[in-house]
């Protein structure tokens, strides 16, 4: 695909991306507005979302922002029906709303459990419920939900974050396998480390936190990355768009990894 077509791949589609106001969320807004299409971006973060949605709009990449809490079916309900009102049927939706809760599996809070599960699982059920219902109708669209590598692959401290994510995961390829025939594809990428919020959110300390991610810990069973980098946001995002347009046309039910080999093709 050469760069003037690229930019012109997704030109008057819509898209509806949750998480939209920092990290992959944002990623995945530019990286779909950059290639024509008008995005509605969604969080709950309202100061967040206005920061992140007005430099692009200032850019001229169509996108508007959409302040909606995924774990509030009607809200989700609400925030969809104005979506597809102020800028048509929805013809993406990309899944990316998520948060982190640390801690021991035997250890962890009833409410960092639930809140996790509330935002990463439900919120998946409650948006791509409200979008693929009207999808439906319409016998077209594609959906990628953001999972994890650690969806498949036991991490410490990270029960709640692994279980939501291996939820969402199978929730997605159920979903997907039972729309497939309408002609909606329902996909995931599943991310390791990126250099976002979240990951640094988890380090004591910056460079160590950095170079101990990268290298890997024999104390916490982690491999390390055999690429030697972490992610960019924009590298999860290009494998976003890429399953989300006709290049992935015959993909559906499929789990992108990328993790720059982390889980080692597991």
């Amino acid at each position: 695909m050469t760069r003037t077509t690229e930019s012109r791949a997704m030109q008057g589609k819509v898209a509806l991306v949750t998480g939209a106001a920092g990290g992959i969320g944002a990623a995945v807004v530019r990286a779909i507005a950059e290639r024509g299409g008008v995005t509605a971006a969604v969080d709950a973060n309202s100061v967040a979302l206005k920061e992140t949605t007005e430099p692009l709009a200032a850019e001229g990449l169509r996108v508007e922002a959409f302040v909606a809490d995924v774990t509030r079916p009607d809200d989700v309900e609400a925030t969809v029906t104005a979506v597809e009102a102020r800028l048509g049927p929805v013809d993406y939706l990309v899944n990316a709303a998520g948060i982190l809760r640390l801690g021991d599996a035997r250890n962890l809070s009833d409410t960092d459990w639930a809140d996790t599960m509330a935002v990463n699982a439900t919120g998946v059920f409650h948006m791509s419920r409200a979008v693929v219902n009207r999808m439906v109708p319409r016998r077209a669209g594609a959906l990628v939900t953001v999972a994890s590598n650690a969806a498949g692959t036991p991490r410490t401290q990270m029960a709640a974050y692994a279980a939501s994510k291996a939820a969402a995961t199978m929730f997605t390829k159920c979903l997907g396998l039972e729309v497939a025939e309408f002609g909606i594809r329902c996909n995931l990428v599943a991310p390791g480390s990126t250099d976002t919020p979240m990951l640094s959110s988890m380090w004591h300390d910056h460079d160590s936190g950095r170079e101990t991610t990268v290298r890997g810990s024999l104390e916490t069973y982690k491999v390390g990355i055999p690429l030697r980098k972490l992610a960019t946001p924009r590298e999860i995002a290009d494998a976003v768009v890429f399953l989300l347009s006709e290049q992935a046309s015959h993909i559906t039910l499929h789990a992108l990894t990328v993790d720059g080999g982390a889980t080692l093709g597991v």
